[in-house]
């Protein structure tokens, strides 16, 4: 009986090129997949259509439901992929799954001064320049996706959203070696699995062919027990979550790391206004404790970090889009784009090496993106970040200000394939003076799929 089973699930995918194809448009704006019905209800029972005016109707209820199902789940903003341009489903809706991507290819060049980086980040500018440093030609796919998308509607747990999401940045630089983003499953307002952090406002910055993109935004992974929920006719949201903590601090003799037991506590609450909700601000916040080892005194110690975030976007005129975000607080280098991984949670007390101290960081980001048709956009932005001296500081080459300017163009050629152009200025200045400066060109061609 199991063999049978599996037999039923492989011609269920088998069987898709006879099954009834209804081929998506986009008309009015209106999202319109290709729906594929396939003519299997449960994994072990063949459905049965019936007369052919049922047929025809449940064709329509399942194209219609399983379409509404994708546009009121789809999550659009920085680094989302679009809607899927295939669905299967059943006759029912009771289940239907989506498969896409895109194949992106990014080819820049570097003159002036470059970023020790495939990607465009000021905090890896070399500060002591030297021969070697001046240019840079780069070509990268690694950033090309591939999702999976499932969606059960159940009685118990209501509409149950599954989805997978992958590129090819897990090894070394041109490894491309695949990577896990998101793997999750979301009902009843709680998320659970790995996703963007809850602290990132995923509509605050505009689309850049750089992928790290801009320095003072927080676009980062965790691994995470997530609850949201919508009030007041959907204008507010509120969303607080547990999610992994990832600590990477400076230690002196006196101190060694520690494995974190407390998780970092997110949370925001967001206005929204507009047509579909398309003009929102929100205010974030997050809580974390650090545990760290103090070898002079045998004993575990933990430092507080903590930050606050102003964010969102407005849409001023029909073809004028604002972005921005502004945070600021201590030891939390995972929330600011630059800063991730650079060892500035914390760093010994320059006054006093038996003491060890977070650091206060801030940063903020505005950009504009301006459509000039329904296929061609342009976007440009300011960005800076920086970290506070606390008790002057530790060492003269510690990262204190970095900048970030870019403009872009992209251009719609067709609905599943644009391209795009952009420049990228970016500057470093470390704590005793000595600063940096880089220069990028980039270009790229994206296909959907």
């Amino acid at each position: 009986m199991k063999t049978f089973r599996l037999l039923i699930v492989a011609l269920l995918f088998a069987t898709t090129a006879s099954a009834q194809r209804y081929s998506g448009s986009s008309q009015n704006g209106e999202y319109s997949p290709t729906v594929y019905l396939i003519s299997v209800q449960e994994v072990d029972t063949v459905y049965n259509c019936g007369p052919a005016q049922q047929m025809a109707a449940l064709n329509r209820m399942a194209i219609a439901n399983a379409t509404q199902d994708y546009i009121e789940t789809h999550r659009p903003g920085f680094q989302q992929v679009e809607k899927p341009q295939f669905l299967f489903a059943t006759k029912n809706n009771k289940f239907s799954l989506a498969v896409g991507g895109f194949i992106r290819l990014r080819a820049g060049y570097d003159f002036d001064g470059i970023v020790d980086n495939i990607d465009f980040i000021p905090y890896d500018i070399p500060v002591h320049g030297n021969y070697n440093t001046k240019q840079k030609l780069m070509m990268d796919a690694t950033t090309s996706r591939v999702f999976l998308k499932a969606i059960t509607n159940s009685r118990a747990l209501g509409r149950v959203v599954v989805f997978i999401d992958s590129d090819f940045r897990g090894g070394a630089e041109n490894s491309y070696t695949p990577r896990l983003r998101s793997a999750y499953v979301s009902f009843l307002g709680f998320t659970f699995g790995r996703d963007v952090t809850t602290f990132c406002d995923l509509q605050a910055a505009p689309e850049t062919i750089d992928f790290q993109g801009p320095n003072a935004y927080n676009f980062n992974f965790a691994t995470m027990i997530r609850w949201e929920v919508s009030f007041a006719r959907d204008r507010l949201q509120f969303g607080v979550a547990a999610e992994m903590p990832n600590v990477k601090g400076t230690y002196n003799d006196n101190f060694a790391e520690l494995r974190q037991r407390v998780p970092d506590f997110p949370a925001f609450l967001q206005l929204s206004w507009g047509n579909n909700r398309e003009s929102h601000i929100r205010a974030s916040g997050v809580v974390r404790t650090m545990y760290i080892r103090n070898l002079r005194t045998s004993k575990n110690t933990t430092l507080l970090g903590w930050g606050a975030q102003f964010s969102g976007t407005i849409k001023v005129a029909r073809p004028l889009r604002l972005f921005m975000n502004g945070v600021y607080g201590e030891g939390i280098t995972p929330y600011i784009q630059d800063l991730t991984g650079s060892g500035l949670d914390f760093t010994p007390n320059p006054q006093n090496a038996d003491k060890i101290q977070t650091m206060p960081m801030w940063g903020w980001q505005a950009a504009a993106q301006l459509n000039l048709t329904r296929r061609l956009a342009l976007s440009g932005g300011y960005s800076e970040v920086n970290v506070r001296r606390n008790h002057g500081y530790y060492s003269d080459d510690e990262y204190k200000r970095g900048r970030y300017i870019f403009g872009n163009i992209f251009c719609a050629i067709t609905p599943r394939c644009k391209i795009g152009a952009e420049y990228l200025y970016g500057s470093r200045k470390d704590m005793n003076g000595n600063a940096n400066h880089a220069n990028r060109a980039n270009l790229m061609i994206q296909y959907n799929f």
